[in-house]
């Protein structure tokens, strides 16, 4: 009665190449894929040999720092971390594709972008040392504090990309004013109901909102065949906006589909749906224990296509860089990993009574009071000295 194919829905999917349909410009082995669409070719075309070094080390600079932050929590320094360790093609990649007036929205674990967008790392660390709220301010990097609430940034998302229609800053012919947003989730973030009410409101109102899934085939513990029957590009068509799958592990491609979807969304052509099929290589935070729940055999079939060596491997081939870059490379990773850690364990603690500051925009008088209440307090203590 009903003809319709039904996706494979078998664990097997995870270790997949992503299907047929799946935007690919280099191989796991680093070998350009010439059958790739032309216009994401020609973007890649564009791209200086500077620029292409530049994807590089940004991969491997995120990478080091993922792990001194990974490995400070493991020392009792961070309170928790969430590693980005296997993603970093598809943070890199998308984050290089916004242009300074660009919105971007993240989850927790983002860090690939924020260094895309010009923030510290050490402000990530300090979050989750818990001794600031972020650290950066949202509207001089464009880039909002991280969310801990699985999907409610896809609707701050869309309103906000909702006030940029309204604001007259899409589809004007002006690079520099026209502006389009990205929300970035995770492939279980799908089954809130927040970001089907984000694409509804998206595709009703035409906004020029990118929604970027980085499928790392895990929902904590939940795997891709327990929350969907299809691939989760495919949701967009019920929205009523394009969708396609894009190679996460990829950053050349990544970043071209990227950069088209911007470029439509600040042209006025509306929202779009990317899915960037990769892999969470470690846990999903460091309080998780991927041993219990997945196979380590799966683990060593997504290692090779980790996005870095495939990088590498073309860029050597294709002599746009050598053992003395790749070397630099490293080495600055390394000076940045021992300045993140020397200055994430010199960050002060922060007074106790600064719970207190930016409550109101205005000082309260009830608010003081319970400040200097609270002040007392601690002051009652024995050897107090809690600011």
């Amino acid at each position: 009665m009903f003809d319709l194919p039904i996706p494979d829905p078998s664990p097997g999917r995870r270790l997949g190449d992503g299907g047929p349909d799946m935007i690919q410009v280099l191989t796991p082995e680093g070998e350009r894929v010439t059958s790739a669409p032309r216009e994401y070719l020609e973007i890649i075309d564009a791209l200086t040999d500077e620029d292409l070094r530049g994807f590089y080390r940004d991969l491997v600079m995120i990478r080091r720092f993922d792990a001194e932050a990974t490995a400070l929590q493991r020392q009792g320094e961070l309170g928790l971390w969430a590693s980005l360790l296997g993603q970093e093609a598809a943070q890199v990649g998308s984050g290089r594709a916004l242009r300074p007036q660009d919105y971007a929205f993240p989850t927790y674990r983002e860090h690939g972008v924020a260094w895309c967008r010009g923030v510290d790392p050490v402000n990530l660390m300090g979050m989750f040392r818990g001794v600031n709220h972020g650290g950066w301010d949202p509207n001089e990097k464009n880039f909002h504090l991280y969310t801990i609430i699985i999907g409610a940034q896809t609707l701050h998302a869309t309103g906000y990309a909702m006030g940029v229609q309204r604001d007259g800053a899409v589809g004007t012919g002006d690079d520099e004013r026209d502006t389009a947003v990205i929300a970035y989730f995770g492939d279980g973030a799908t089954s809130q109901g927040d970001v089907s009410e984000s694409l509804i409101f998206a595709g009703v109102n035409n906004s020029p909102v990118v929604f970027f899934c980085q499928n790392n085939q895990w929902a904590i513990s939940e795997p891709n065949e327990k929350q969907t029957r299809a691939p989760l590009y495919h949701r967009a068509r019920g929205f009523g906006f394009p969708g396609l799958r894009v190679d996460g592990n990829d950053v050349l491609a990544v970043y071209a589909v990227t950069k088209v979807a911007l470029d439509a969304a600040r042209s006025g052509q509306g929202p779009s749906f990317i899915e960037a099929f990769t892999y969470r290589m470690g846990a999903h935070t460091t309080s998780d224990d991927p041993t219990k729940y997945r196979m380590s055999a799966e683990v060593e079939v997504w290692k090779l296509r980790d996005p870095i060596e495939r990088l590498k491997a073309w860029l050597a081939h294709e002599g746009k860089a050598d053992g003395a870059f790749f070397a630099q490379v490293a080495a600055e990773a390394d000076e940045l990993g021992a300045d993140v850690r020397a200055r994430c364990l010199a960050l002060p603690d922060p007074a106790g009574t600064d719970m207190f500051d930016h409550v109101y925009g205005e000082r309260h008088p009830v608010m003081e009071r319970e400040r200097a209440e609270f002040a007392a307090y601690q002051a009652g203590f024995e050897g107090a000295n809690h600011g």
